[in-house]
């Protein structure tokens, strides 16, 4: 067999990674759950017609196929995708369980998606989503969306990593505006202005003319609006400045004064009003989400999201929605990559029991048993050989305790490999220093 390759945009992280990838989501899915939102999982694929209804286009969408086709079964595999994030798979969930839920309902995601685009550092094909999603039927009070940040500030704010700030905007404050200034397209507008860190001022003015039918007086001010930001409910006063009127607009600045204030309110410096976050999706139609982690600016947000209308509907029955995702794959990608986390040791081990001999081994393992019981992580020596080499395995694996059993008699004793200290000690009773206990991450 030839040597494997790793397969681009799809990571699989160390052992160490790994335990750290288990405590990032053991705290974001804690915050998720003091907020009152109950877990759920979506099947992996999804009709193709309904991943490309809303927006996403048809080159970032794994399809279903099986190598070798029944011809005589039915057909419709090729029909299926791999869903590109959780939106869409929850929004066909609530219109499928309907009827067994309780609104407006408050469910969180952690679950993989794929997504066919390049590989690059901070973006992969597979990867992993924190969802959050607050559903209600017909309507959906305002406020859950001031709620979102709150919940994501104190998620990330909980990890050991950099500081965020969510920078928000309103999709209605973007449209009422197009309107006002009698642009027709609205949304091939905010298409164009989702481009504008990409492609800079000058293209996006470009792009106004060419897909949205707008002037060079009408381009320029479509620019002056994505110009504002401020961290508080300031950004009202500039808007109004522009001269634009137009109802959708008064109802999109409203509703973005709220979110900041209470994000102001709970967390100071958390969020910030920034009139050029678009998000490029169709579905969006109220306040929208992105998040910079401090210092990595230049790979865009690591958590985005917005609220939705029309996702979800059944006849004259609609379910709005809004909801937030954090990258978890991307973010502890470009940490990992940084070298900005780690972890105290690699293994979850905290005691490594050693072996006098083979014919003892069973009293090994009963000291493994009576400290396993009492909540430490611990592990027998694979081999009787000579304490040296034992100590050395526990080394080697970054085990920081190696116990010995006594003979003839003798106390247990058990040693901090580390400082070398050496003490007698019981296995129902001894217990390492809390920071020993787990692995640290930081």
């Amino acid at each position: 067999m030839s040597k494997p390759t790793p397969i681009s945009g799809f990571p699989e992280w160390t052992p160490a990674q790994r335990m750290i990838e288990q405590y990032v989501l053991d705290r974001i899915r804690d915050t998720f759950e003091l907020y009152g939102f109950a877990p759920l999982e979506t099947r992996a694929v999804e009709p193709l017609d309904q991943l490309l209804r809303k927006g996403e286009t048809s080159k970032e969408v794994y399809l279903i196929r099986r190598l070798q086709a029944d011809t005589d079964g039915p057909a419709g595999d090729d029909a299926l995708g791999l869903h590109f994030d959780l939106t869409v798979p929850f929004a066909r969930y609530v219109l499928e369980n309907a009827g067994k839920l309780q609104f407006p309902f408050r469910r969180y995601q952690i679950q993989k998606v794929w997504r066919g685009e390049r590989p690059q550092e901070g973006r992969y094909r597979e990867f992993l989503q924190a969802d959050i999603d607050i559903v209600d039927r017909d309507t959906l009070a305002a406020h859950h969306e001031a709620e979102m940040p709150l919940v994501i500030g104190d998620a990330l704010r909980s990890l050991p990593i950099p500081p965020v700030r969510i920078q928000v905007n309103n999709r209605k404050i973007c449209e009422g505006f197009y309107r006002g200034i009698g642009l027709t397209d609205p949304e091939a507008a905010l298409r164009a202005v989702d481009k504008l860190d990409k492609i800079g001022p000058a293209k996006v003015a470009e792009l106004l003319a060419q897909t949205a039918g707008a002037s060079e007086a009408q381009a320029k001010a479509c620019l002056a609006l994505a110009e504002i930001s401020a961290p508080d409910a300031s950004f009202a006063d500039a808007v109004r400045a522009l001269g634009v009127s137009d109802p959708l607009l008064d109802e999109g600045v409203e509703e973005l004064v709220r979110v900041v204030e209470t994000a102001a309110a709970h967390s100071p410096g958390l969020c910030v009003a920034d009139l050029r976050i678009a998000r490029g999706l169709d579905y969006y139609t109220g306040t929208v989400y992105e998040t910079q982690l401090v210092g990595y600016e230049r790979f865009g947000s690591i958590c985005s999201g917005g609220r939705y209308d029309n996702l979800a509907s059944a006849g004259a029955t609609r379910f709005p929605g809004v909801g937030i995702s954090i990258g978890v794959t991307r973010l502890l990608g470009l940490l990992f990559g940084a070298g900005a986390l780690s972890v105290s040791r690699d293994v979850p081990t905290c005691v490594l029991v050693a072996v006098t001999s083979e014919e003892r081994r069973a009293a090994s393992n009963r000291v493994a048993e009576a400290l396993r019981s009492r909540g430490v992580s611990t592990e027998v020596s694979p081999s009787a050989a000579k304490f040296g080499k034992q100590i050395r395995y526990a080394e080697r694996r970054g085990i920081p305790y190696v116990w010995f059993p006594g003979a003839d008699g003798a106390a247990d004793e058990v040693k901090d490999i580390r400082s070398g200290e050496q003490v007698a000690a019981a296995a129902g009773e001894w217990t390492p220093p809390r920071a020993d206990l787990r692995p640290l991450v930081s």
